[in-house]
């Protein structure tokens, strides 16, 4: 019994850690950047995507991020976003690192809350 308390405990320490750090990486005013003409790019799989997304979300699964030559106007600004919010912060990483402009908009629900208020 004393061990389920401690794997429940530490579960639970392991999600608020999650959120915490979901919360401190995820991008402000980005409805706004929206707006302005931003492109939300999903970084899940094409199978992830086909399950439901933001309308005029482009889909380019993180792994494809890593070639040289991606289909990416260094010009605008991007958003990543995904389901958990964890391949959003890589993806944003990759692409600052290639000299885009890019936000993190963390998990999919995340940003369509923020996108509704």
């Amino acid at each position: 019994m004393k061990a389920i308390g401690i794997i429940a405990g530490a579960c639970l320490l392991l999600y608020i850690g999650y959120r915490t750090y979901r919360f401190l990486n995820l991008d402000k005013g980005l409805a706004k950047k929206i707006e302005q003409g931003a492109i939300v790019l999903d970084v899940r799989t094409p199978a992830e995507y086909r399950t439901g997304h933001l309308k005029g979300s482009v889909n380019l699964q993180l792994s494809r991020l890593h070639t040289a030559k991606l289909p990416l106007d260094k010009s605008k600004t991007y958003i990543t976003v995904c389901s958990h919010g964890l391949r959003s912060v890589k993806a944003m990483n990759l692409l600052k690192e290639k000299g885009y402009k890019v936000f993190n908009g963390g998990a999919l629900a995340d940003l369509e809350n923020e996108i509704k208020q």
